[in-house]
Parts: structure tokens; C-alpha cells; sequence
């Protein structure tokens, strides 16, 4: 059994504008066309279990729409997570509400949503959503669409992991994209997950496996970033890096179904 803990999805009429714009951006190509039901032919085509489908609110208008929507998909195969825009002034309730719909985490993009992960202006809505019991996944590193500064690096994740003991949090790309030197500086071994969405094509084969090693397999998820990744080749990735079956296993489901209380 496979969990895809990181992928994208859009409504069947945002999607056919939102990829191309998206795509153009960073100047990547989509495998699929970012909509729930290609995401799901994918799912079956390369037998994944569940699909978690992270939704970023970019505009603080868009946040109770788009946990509505978050709420409306989650079904079956597919488990979605909220949002909260930094600039969203009803960020309390909405958390509570997110919390009632069943959804299980929330995902911040600090460059979309254009903050500082560690700026303690945030703190608050991170403790509620911990106190919650809400998983908390952050894009981390580089994103191909966006100039320096990058929002959220390692050393900035890692005030989180000091100041917020016991809340779980994810640190997408493999604990930062393209910062990968400064996640082993920073994070490994820490109190924090990562997921392998995008990365593993980008990250030397002994980078990899060192990361895994030091930071320990039990705090690392799949992910593969689809529709911008193919689900079935970033799973292949994970196979080729040769794990112990424990490792891989815990790697490719047992560890994101713990955190998600399957």
C-alpha cells in the first residue's frame, strides 16, 4: 500500500486556466491536469492507497471557500487539508472549523501566501492548530515560480521545531528544495517531518540515503507533488534508492498513516 502525502488539485473549472499559468511559472510541466478525478485515474493506474491533497488559500478571501472545498472532496482514496492565508483575520474560528470538518492538517506556503515561517506574528496560529491536533506541512525551500528571498529554510524551520515541542509538522521537499546542505546543518534528527515531493530527482542518490539514515526513516513520508510530479515515477525513485523493506515500507505508508490516523 502507497500514501502520496503531497499533491495539488484544483476545481474541474480552475484547473484547465490554473495549470497552464502555474506550469508557465516555474516553467515545469503537469503529468496530469490537476483535477480530483485525474488525480484518482493516476492513483489507480500506479496503486496508490490514499492521496492527500494539500490546498493553499493565496488570498485570505479564499480561505473558507477553499476548506469548504477541501471538505467537500475528502472522500474514499482522497484526504484533504485545509488552509489558513496569514492575513486571514478569523484564523481561530476557521482553525476550529477546519478541525470540525474532519479535515486533518493545514498547509502554509510561505511563498504564495508571502510571509516568514518564523515570523512570531504566526505563532499563535500555529499553537491553536497543534493544540487542535492539526498536522501542519510547510513548502520549504526554493519554489521554481518565485525569486529570492526564500520564506521558509531550515534555519528558520528549526525555531519552529524549538519553540513548538510536540505539534507535528512537515517540511515538504525533502525538508527544503535545493537547501539540502542546510537541511543536514539544521533539521536532521530533529523533531520534524519531511516529505519527498518534487525532490528526488533533483537530490544525489547519496544525499538521499544519508538524510533518510541521519534524520531516521520513521519521520519521513512520501510525497510526489502531483500534478507536477508522476506519481508512478517518484515512486519508482523511492524503490530505486535500495532500503531496508522496513524503511520503505514506513516510508511509502506506514509513517503517513500513523500521522494520519488510518
Amino acid at each position: 500500500m502507497i500514501i502520496d502525502f503531497h499533491t495539488h488539485c484544483f476545481t474541474d473549472e480552475l484547473a484547465s486556466s490554473a495549470i497552464p499559468v502555474l506550469a508557465q511559472k516555474a516553467n515545469i510541466p503537469a503529468f496530469a491536469n490537476g483535477t480530483v478525478s485525474a488525480l484518482k485515474e493516476s492513483m489507480k493506474k500506479y496503486n496508490i492507497t490514499f492521496s492527500v491533497v494539500l490546498n493553499i488559500a493565496t488570498k485570505p478571501s479564499q480561505t473558507e471557500t477553499i476548506n469548504n472545498w477541501a471538505a467537500e472532496i475528502q472522500k474514499d482514496s482522497i484526504i484533504a487539508f485545509g488552509s489558513i492565508h496569514p492575513k486571514y483575520k478569523n484564523w481561530e474560528n476557521e482553525l476550529m472549523r477546519i478541525k470540525g470538518l474532519g479535515l486533518k492538517g493545514i498547509k502554509f506556503h510561505p511563498e504564495y501566501q508571502a510571509f516568514y515561517v518564523d515570523d512570531e506574528a504566526m505563532y499563535p496560529i500555529y499553537e491553536k492548530a497543534f493544540e487542535l491536533g492539526l498536522i501542519v506541512v510547510f513548502h520549504a525551500g526554493v519554489d521554481l515560480g518565485y525569486k529570492p528571498p526564500v520564506h521558509c529554510t531550515p534555519d528558520r524551520l528549526d525555531k519552529l521545531v524549538r519553540n513548538f515541542k510536540g505539534g507535528t509538522l512537515v517540511a515538504a521537499h525533502m525538508g527544503g528544495f535545493r537547501y539540502w546542505d542546510d537541511v543536514e546543518k539544521y533539521l536532521v534528527g530533529k523533531d520534524i517531518y519531511f516529505d519527498t515531493s518534487f525532490c528526488l530527482g533533483y537530490m544525489t542518490k547519496e544525499q538521499k540515503q544519508r538524510i533518510i539514515q541521519s534524520h531516521g526513516y520513521k519521520k519521513i513520508v512520501f510525497g510526489s507533488d502531483s500534478p507536477w510530479k508522476n506519481q508512478g515515477e517518484e515512486v519508482q525513485r523511492i524503490k530505486a534508492l535500495c532500503l531496508e523493506k522496513d524503511a520503505e515500507e514506513a516510508i511509502l505508508y506506514n509513517n503517513a498513516a500513523e500521522l494520519l490516523k488510518l
